[in-house]
């Protein structure tokens, strides 16, 4: 049995069918210009021919309505974004991050200005787009603090720019003092704690691919972005010499980690491919987006279901940190530029160290001294008992 269309012409002129996806028939009346009614009566029953008559005769004279333009009208919120994206600043932009903000600006465009309404923020003009607006398209994400979020830096780089840019219409930037929302999650991402590793490693022995992902996570502290492209041409001797995908278009920076033991032995037990040390299962290199999806799988058979990759690149800073590791030195090995990334690692060991080596003081002066305990008082004997 062949299967039906999706769109059925019925003899009679502007009556349409269509099926839905549950495989229910569903009538139209339709003509060029004007808005698809539907008729929920059976074809030549006398409820549908009085709806389809009544309807030919008051489409008779309308007026067509135009085709809905390509081109934003200007001054429109729609319009600021548009030009936005053609800006210089936008296509230096890494292709993710365009393709990403795109995404965000377009949910945005579509957003009712109210619950039921027709008008939508595309078409709401620059002067009306206040902070009430911002506020508005912040909080209908609530319900994923970070996505808010989101929508509120974006929205604060699209008018940032168009203040210095000279966008007629912007006098102020709506979103710089609308507050982010506090995220579902704090801290982040979860560290993994001693006995996570220690999980994980009994779970995948080395000579597995997943054993190697966690090696070259864990001993080079690179993001996933990184990892997906390390391999043997990356190797300098001893060395692993790259540049960090990271902010590579804006200020590239090349990162030369030494190549621990412990590393070098998981990847000389390990399969690996020729241009990439990671290969996915049809023998191509992975993407950033596709490994993190595949590590937090591995995570999973382990029972660590909580964790992911970028947990292990914090796992490693806090190590390094307790070890003695200067702010500085985390910034040589996990190529951060702002010393406030490290410092939240470095001040979080000596505070760690400082309670360790005075938690003693709480006992007093005499450390070391048995706090002495009150002796149990007996009951007192009534004369008529003795």
């Amino acid at each position: 049995m062949s299967e039906l269309p999706s769109m059925i012409v019925i003899k009679r002129r502007y009556v349409h069918q269509d099926i839905d996806r549950h495989g229910n028939v569903r009538t139209y009346l339709w003509r060029r210009g004007q808005r698809k009614v539907r008729v929920r009566a059976p074809i030549g029953s006398e409820e549908f021919d009085k709806t389809y008559h009544d309807w030919l005769n008051l489409t008779a004279n309308a007026v067509p309505q135009p085709a809905p333009s390509s081109q934003p009208r200007q001054g429109t919120f729609r319009w600021l974004v548009v030009e936005h994206h053609k800006s210089v600043s936008f296509k230096q932009l890494d292709p993710r991050t365009q393709h990403v903000t795109k995404l965000i600006t377009d949910k945005m465009l579509l957003e009712p200005i109210a619950p039921g309404a027709r008008e939508t923020f595309a078409d709401c003009p620059l002067d009306r787009f206040d902070a009430k607006a911002v506020r508005i398209l912040r909080d209908r994400r609530a319900d994923r603090p970070e996505a808010a979020n989101n929508r509120l830096r974006r929205l604060r780089q699209i008018f940032q720019w168009s203040m210095e840019t000279g966008i007629p219409g912007v006098e102020a930037n709506p979103a710089r003092d609308v507050p982010t929302l506090r995220p579902s999650r704090v801290g982040g991402f979860p560290a993994w704690r001693p006995e996570d590793i220690e999980r994980f490693e009994r779970h995948h022995p080395i000579g597995s691919k997943a054993r190697l992902a966690f090696a070259l996570l864990l001993y080079t502290g690179v993001r996933r972005s990184d990892v997906v492209q390390l391999g043997c041409q990356h190797m300098r001797g001893d060395m692993l010499v790259f540049r960090q995908h990271k902010g590579r278009k804006r200020s590239p920076l090349t990162l030369e980690l030494p190549i621990l033991p412990v590393l070098q032995q998981v990847i000389d037990a390990s399969s690996t491919g020729d241009l990439t040390f990671l290969m996915t299962e049809h023998a191509k290199p992975f993407t950033a987006a596709g490994f993190g999806n595949w590590f937090r799988q591995r995570c999973n058979q382990a029972g660590l279901h909580e964790l992911s990759a970028h947990g292990l690149r914090k796992a490693g800073a806090t190590r390094a940190a307790e070890n003695g590791a200067s702010a500085h030195q985390l910034m040589a090995i996990f190529g951060w530029r702002a010393l406030r990334h490290a410092e939240g690692y470095t001040r979080g060991a000596e505070r760690k160290r400082l309670a360790k080596g005075a938690m003693h003081l709480l006992m007093g002066t005499n450390e070391g001294q048995m706090i002495p305990t009150a002796e149990p008082q007996r009951p007192k004997v009534r004369e008529s008992e003795t």
